[in-house]
């Protein structure tokens, strides 16, 4: 091995150890902020009437400080391929306390958007702290993305795969793999010796993969393409309707609040507020709940998002997935507990188009068993969504990009969104 092999694998070490330990702290306050805040709506749920209020206020905060960073994920993204300024400092802090915000006044979000604007921002601070060389810039922010996925969820297996996997869609970075790998392990340990307790959700039993089996996973199939769909189409045509005819971003935020509140007194139940854990977990094994709680948690999901609240779609989607799942799994006489994990992983793997990282990821949170189903529904319900031009979310990142570019030369910004610049507005 040549010195300079040495002293690049010594840098990709220590830097990837640096990212770690920054996105490991900052998963940490966030999520026990975050417990803190969902504790608080629980006991206090008269505050989610506030809720277009506080959609008001996160939406002129934005609008009058958050211009530079209005790109969220796709700002990331931008950077990591274009070589583009310094990703903000500011990123951090505001999609933080925005985040927050969005949870204690009852918005259905997520957190992974959150955990990877932090992450990346952070890296790319410390690559211009150190100066690195522009690949080297390059691997620390993909180093990032692996680490706020990693530590936010407990998973730094997945969370290495989705930093390479997001950055070319279809395509793994593996250039980035060690600065990646190291953060991304790093970040997960720093987040869990600092007392965050991760979400356990049941461990699942063997199950024969037989020719039945299999048809049956297809039909399922067909149905996480049909709510990953559902899902994609709705929150683009829902903020695409609002920018259109709500030009004010704090307007917008405080009608789709009003939404959101109206909503959740129509269905009587707080169950689709917030990241929505506890139902996630019971659809493992409650038959209680109600068979069309994925539509629901859809719904909800795609107004808050639309409007400009902040936060991410993956939670939600396990919702969705989870208890889509299970209610198939009832149907179609499959474990229920099984079908719920498969249904966990499979809808974001499908809307996000990374089904590697969501397949892994599955394994990690429910066990080795689900590995062969889920990598049959997830990874056949994205090559079929690719294969006749189903929008995903991922996919759309190329498009965007493309648009982003056009938009610059005509002087105007594009939309901004999360994976997608379809998607909403600072989310994921």
């Amino acid at each position: 091995m040549k010195n300079s092999d040495t002293v690049k694998i010594a840098q990709w070490l220590a830097l990837g150890a640096v990212v770690g330990v920054a996105c490991g702290v900052a998963s940490a306050v966030f999520l026990i902020l975050l417990e803190h805040a969902t504790a608080f709506r629980n006991a206090h749920e008269s505050i989610v009437y506030a809720l277009p209020l506080a959609g008001l206020a996160i939406g002129a905060i934005y609008e009058r400080w958050g211009q530079p960073i209005k790109g969220g994920n796709n700002l990331v993204i931008d950077t990591v391929h274009d070589d583009s300024p310094v990703l903000p400092l500011r990123m951090a802090p505001m999609v933080l306390l925005g985040t927050v915000a969005t949870h204690v006044f009852g918005g259905s979000a997520g957190r992974e958007g959150t955990a990877v604007q932090m992450g990346a921002s952070l890296a790319d601070q410390i690559s211009h702290r150190f100066r690195v060389s522009s690949e080297t810039r390059r691997q620390l922010l993909a180093a990032g993305i692996a680490g706020g996925f990693g530590s936010v969820f407990g998973t730094p297996i997945a969370g290495l795969v989705f930093g390479l996997e997001v950055i070319h869609v279809g395509v793994v970075e593996y250039h980035a793999l060690l600065p990646a790998l190291v953060a991304s392990v790093v970040g997960d340990w720093v987040t869990r010796s600092l007392g965050v307790v991760h979400t356990a959700y049941p461990r699942l039993a063997p199950f024969e993969l037989t020719p039945l089996v299999l048809a049956k996973w297809l039909l399922v199939g067909v149905a996480v393409a049909g709510a990953s769909v559902a899902f994609v189409e709705l929150t683009h045509g829902l903020k695409a309707l609002l920018e259109r005819k709500v030009p004010r971003l704090p307007v917008r935020s405080f009608l789709g609040g009003l939404a959101v509140v109206l909503l959740w007194k129509l269905v009587g139940t707080s169950d689709y507020l917030g990241l929505g854990v506890p139902t996630i977990v019971r659809a493992f094994s409650d038959p209680a709940v109600p068979w069309f709680a994925f539509a629901l948690k859809l719904v909800f999901t795609a107004v808050t998002l639309s409007a400009g609240f902040l936060g991410g779609e993956v939670t939600p989607l396990f919702f969705v997935g989870a208890t889509l799942g299970a209610t198939l799994g009832r149907l179609l006489d499959l474990p229920v507990d099984l079908a719920a994990g498969v249904g966990l992983a499979a809808v974001f793997a499908a809307s996000a188009n990374t089904p590697l990282s969501l397949s892994i990821m599955a394994v990690e949170l429910v066990g080795a068993p689900v590995l062969p189903h889920v990598v049959i529904v997830g990874s056949g319900v994205a090559v079929q969504r690719t294969s006749d031009g189903t929008p995903t979310r991922s996919r759309s990142i190329r498009n965007e990009r493309s648009d982003s570019s056009s938009a610059a030369v005509a002087g105007t910004r594009p939309s901004a969104g999360g994976w997608s610049r379809r998607s909403p507005a600072m989310t994921v």
